[in-house]
């Protein structure tokens, strides 16, 4: 079950921090949950002291992890003044388990010479995620990618082929193999790779500060690294390359290192 716990729209400053404007907070307040805020140009913000980026319109996100503590102290400053002080009460999420068989022996227990592999795709990864831009792209708005069965949700536990292993950290929507996948929201295609190996043909959108979307086990990529894309343009088709068992598309998302859970930003699929 997911819980949407949505922050006041807006909240005042007081004081003399008033004459400054407004900050506004909107989104999740939940473990795998993401908040998109709005503070003066300027503003400095830090969530339990650690700073976090602020683009230059003054909008900024906070990512709350699937194990994310149940209280995070959120700070806002401008020109060294305080402006804003608050307590983000975190509400806990149980997940589900999901078992998966069937799958090829080495996409489970890789061989040395894939482990070599997988550290160097997860090195390419790293590397497109640490140049993600300081733009507002996430402004859009967010659609599903693609409309299909879920089959696979953010946080549960996985054990393939009777052997437990990492969380899933993302959403998975089954739909026939060649239907169109579409950018969730607006952005820039910052990597796209034609067969990686837990991840197949993977695309990855940066939406700005850090955060990102993935589109996993695609048929075909649409669209090169670099590239603009709109909210709803197609980027590549379903497919079921990589570490799958069938047609599907794996959507996650991120705020720089934290999985967050993309579900919370899109209404209930009809």
């Amino acid at each position: 079950m997911i819980h949407r716990f949505w922050a006041p729209a807006i909240l005042l400053l007081w004081g003399a921090a008033a004459m400054a404007g407004e900050i506004s907070l909107k989104g999740e307040y939940s473990q795998g949950g993401l908040v998109i805020g709005n503070a003066p140009p300027g503003s400095s913000v830090t969530l339990d002291g650690k700073s976090q980026p602020v683009a230059p319109d003054g909008a900024f996100l906070l990512g709350f992890g699937r194990d994310s503590a149940l209280r995070r102290v959120l700070e806002v400053r401008l020109g060294g003044t305080r402006l804003f002080g608050r307590e983000l009460a975190i509400k806990k999420r149980t997940y589900d388990v999901q078992r998966i068989d069937g799958l090829a022996r080495r996409k489970v227990t890789p061989s040395p010479a894939d482990l070599k592999r997988i550290k160097a795709e997860a090195a390419a990864l790293r590397a497109a995620r640490a140049l993600l831009s300081n733009a507002s792209f996430f402004r859009s708005g967010f659609v599903w990618p693609v409309l299909g069965r879920i089959s696979g949700v953010y946080g549960s536990l996985r054990i393939l082929n009777g052997k437990p292993r990492r969380p899933h950290y993302g959403v998975d929507v089954a739909a026939p193999e060649g239907t169109p996948v579409r950018a969730a929201a607006a952005g820039r295609i910052a990597f796209a790779h034609a067969g990686m190996f837990f991840n197949g043909k993977t695309v990855i959108i940066d939406h700005g500060l850090g955060l990102s979307t993935a589109y996993l086990h695609l048929s075909a990529i649409t669209v090169t690294s670099g590239a603009a894309v709109k909210k709803g343009a197609m980027i590549g088709r379903i497919g079921k390359t990589g570490r799958a068992t069938g047609a599907h598309l794996h959507w996650g998302m991120r705020l720089r290192a934290t999985p967050v859970d993309p579900q919370l930003l899109v209404p209930a699929m009809k």
